[in-house]
Formats: C-alpha cells, sequence, structure tokens
C-alpha cells in the first residue's frame, strides 16, 4: 500500500494498527554524529500520550518507545533508525458492534471500498494512534534542529468559538505544555476548558485550530515549483487525522486587503516567512483545523453494509477534542517537514 512515507531525504514511514500488538516506523536519512536523546523522545511522546487528563481519552498507553537500529552510544549512525511502540491498552471487544456498521465521520466506510476490507477495531490503520510513530520522527527531526537553533511550537489558538485574542509574539510560547489545553493565554484556556468539559457531559465533541510558530528558519529553504516548502507544511499537516484545513501566514484574512495593505514590511510577516515557496528567514506560521471528534457518545444514524440505516451508540474511549494532544503531532510534523527542506537545501548550490 502506497502512502506510508513521508519525506525525501529525511523520510519516516510507519507501520503498525490501533487494536495490533505494536506501531512502529523507520526514519531514514537522520544525519550521523546526530545525538539520539532517548529521554527527550519519550518527553515528547507523553505530550501527545492519552490519558494525561479529563480533556482526552482515559485509554492509559505509556508509549514507551524502544529504538531497534540506527543508533549507537546514543548517536545516530547514518543508517536506518528503526522503532517499536507497544500497544497495551486496547479494548477490542468494544468494536465488536462495528464490524458492520461505518461509523459516520470516520475512515471506516472509504477504507471498505478502497481495498476490500477494514479492520474496525478502532480504525485499524486510519486511527489517531498512528501519528505517536510521527512524533518518534518529530523529536529526532527536532535533535537536529536545536544544532541550528530553530524550535518550533505549536498551541491551541482557538477551540469551537473560543479563540486566543493576541497574536503569536505576544505569547510565552515556553509556557505551552504547562496548560492542560496547550493554550499559554490563561484566561483562553480556562474557558477552552470549560467548553471541553462541556461538551464531554453532553457526549459531543469539539474542534478547534492549532497554530505553530518555526523560528530561526534561515532564507532559502523550499524546493519549487511543485514543493514549495509552504505546500510540503500543508501535505504534512493535512495527512494528520481530523485535519481538515490548513493556512500559512494570514491565508484566507490576507484576501480582505488590497496589495498595498498586504504586501510584507520589515514589520510585517503576512506571507508566513515563505515567499515564492521559499523560506525568507521571518518566523514561519501556519494554522492547522481539527474537525470535532467524529465519535461521540450521543446517538447517531449511521449506514451497515448492506447500506441500510442503523442507530450507533459508539463505544470506547474517545477524545472529546483532539487539540490537547495534537499539538505534539503538529510539532513534529512541523519539524520533519523543515529538516527534510534543510537537507534538501545542501543539494542547490555547489
Amino acid at each position: 500500500m502506497a502512502g506510508n512515507s513521508f519525506g525525501t531525504l529525511f523520510r519516516l514511514t510507519t507501520f503498525g494498527e490501533s487494536h495490533g500488538p505494536a506501531i512502529g516506523g523507520v526514519v531514514d536519512g537522520c544525519p550521523a554524529g546526530v545525538v539520539i536523546d532517548e529521554v527527550f523522545i519519550q518527553m515528547e511522546l507523553d505530550r501527545r500520550k492519552p490519558g494525561q487528563s479529563d480533556l482526552t481519552t482515559s485509554r492509559n498507553e505509556s508509549d514507551r518507545v524502544q529504538i531497534l537500529s540506527g543508533v549507537l552510544n546514543g548517536i545516530a549512525t547514518g543508517a536506518p533508525i528503526g522503532f517499536i511502540i507497544q500497544n497495551e491498552d486496547q479494548n477490542s471487544s468494544d468494536y465488536d458492534n462495528l464490524k458492520d456498521v461505518f461509523r459516520p465521520g470516520h475512515a471506516d466506510f472509504t477504507w471498505q471500498e478502497k481495498f476490500g476490507i477494514r479492520d474496525h477495531r478502532g480504525g485499524g490503520r486510519s486511527s489517531a494512534r498512528e501519528t505517536a510513530c510521527r512524533v518518534v520522527a518529530g523529536a529526532i527531526a527536532k535533535s537536529v534542529l536545536n544544532r541550528m537553533n530553530i524550535r518550533v511550537s505549536g498551541y491551541v489558538s482557538s477551540v469551537h468559538k473560543i479563540m486566543v485574542p493576541v497574536t503569536y509574539d505576544k505569547l510565552n510560547l515556553e509556557g505551552i505544555y504547562s496548560s492542560a489545553i496547550r493554550c499559554p493565554h490563561e484566561e483562553t484556556a480556562a474557558r477552552m476548558e470549560a467548553a471541553i468539559r462541556q461538551a464531554k457531559e453532553e457526549k459531543d465533541s469539539l474542534g478547534g485550530i492549532i497554530t505553530c510558530v518555526a523560528s530561526g528558519v534561515p532564507s532559502g529553504w523550499g524546493e519549487p515549483v511543485f514543493d514549495k516548502l509552504h505546500a510540503q507544511l500543508g501535505h504534512a499537516m493535512l495527512s494528520i487525522n481530523a485535519v481538515k484545513a490548513f493556512e500559512i501566514g494570514d491565508g484566507f484574512s490576507s484576501t480582505l486587503r488590497k496589495g498595498s495593505e498586504n504586501n510584507d514590511s520589515l514589520q510585517t510577516n503576512h506571507d508566513g516567512g515563505i515567499q515564492g515557496g521559499i523560506s525568507n528567514g521571518k518566523d514561519i506560521v501556519c494554522k492547522v483545523a481539527f474537525k470535532p471528534t467524529s465519535t461521540i457518545g450521543k446517538k447517531q444514524m449511521a449506514r451497515d453494509s448492506n447500506n441500510q440505516e442503523v442507530e450507533l451508540e459508539a463505544a470506547g474511549r474517545h477524545d472529546p477534542c483532539v487539540l490537547p494532544r495534537a499539538v505534539a503531532i503538529v510539532e513534529a510534523m512541523a519539524a520533519i517537514t523543515l529538516l527534510d527542506a534543510a537537507l534538501l537545501s545542501r543539494t542547490n548550490k555547489v
């Protein structure tokens, strides 16, 4: 099956399903000599793992990563870095009633149509469980980018209709993970958390937006014309489960301005740090929109394998809002994309 790998020179391939024995991946193209800090990798995974607070699913996975190859005495050897993460708390019986029912909003029907077979246990390969592998690769990419004084930070900038009232440069991005909702604006974070808890009580779910900022990226990264840097970032973000939209810089709001108002100056960054598909040396800023979690506790009408309408009351453990755990995933995909762009940029000039 195609579509299981991302990246050109720094490349991640993942494998595994939500309710299989393990998930894992192979990172190819990590430069030799890079320090592979397993404590740091685990810290990044802990930011994504389930069961962190009452805002997330109660599935209890330790998400302990085991590195199998490509690392010697904590140093990348240049060989492929293989790793696995055991699945420990999967309750497959929760999904017995879904063997012949397609959940609304999920990939159940489309995977059945494409492959003629599907793993109904938590969505199998289409489950967001796979994104843990991206966080491992993202942590490795961050390790390289950190040596280049490049920092990647994501935060929840909106939940449903609640939005952070200031731009990223007015926030303390170092304090993102001290908040359960991953929002560094204290007053807004409290309102967001209350809204998610209310949706959870109502057996419903909420969506929102994660803003991602990469600072320290030099000018000259990106591969026009088809592999523009913002096109690759869009590819990366839109490959994440539940993501429905991507915006670079001011994106849609730029259509409300005239050219004289929208062209960047020394004081503005409407283009989000990328022009002509190439980084311009300013902060790279993008926004990633996540839909409300599709699996909810409320009864919904669904279709079965005979195309008959049935009433579905979903079991299992699910996030009332995916945003708190998704920040680590967005950061990871940004880091993977930027490191790949950095390595490609070294092929542009002799």
